[in-house]
């Protein structure tokens, strides 16, 4: 049996979840960034993303402890799907058609598994 499927599956979630983060225009629920307009809000987000995915890909084949890090992950991706619970009602989510929120949920209930498994 493969250690932490539902982790790399989390994983797989978040990957597509920041592809419909672009096409949903994400940046413009942040604070600070949604006063930038949109082609420099684009712009910004997408290289905020670069370190961001490469500190995960060095620790899934760097880490010291991996087991930390999947747990602190996990731990990310459920408290991810809270932040957007939250922002539900804001005026600029455009989080709000069933394939987003299946990402979304997906994510959040797979770190929720592999915690509890």
């Amino acid at each position: 049996m493969i250690d932490h499927i539902f982790f790399y599956l989390g994983l797989s979630f978040i990957t597509i979840h920041e592809m419909d983060a672009i096409r949903c225009r994400e940046w413009r629920i942040f604070p600070g960034l949604s006063l930038l307009s949109d082609k420099l809000g684009y712009i910004v987000f997408i290289l905020v993303h670069i370190p961001l995915f490469f500190f995960i890909y060095w620790e899934l084949t760097h880490s010291q402890d991996i087991a930390v890090f999947i747990k602190s992950f996990n731990i990310f991706t459920i408290i991810h799907l809270g932040l957007h619970v939250l922002f539900l009602k804001h005026k600029n989510n455009e989080f709000k058609d069933w394939i987003s929120w299946t990402i979304l949920i997906g994510a959040g209930l797979c770190g929720l598994i592999d915690l509890i498994i």
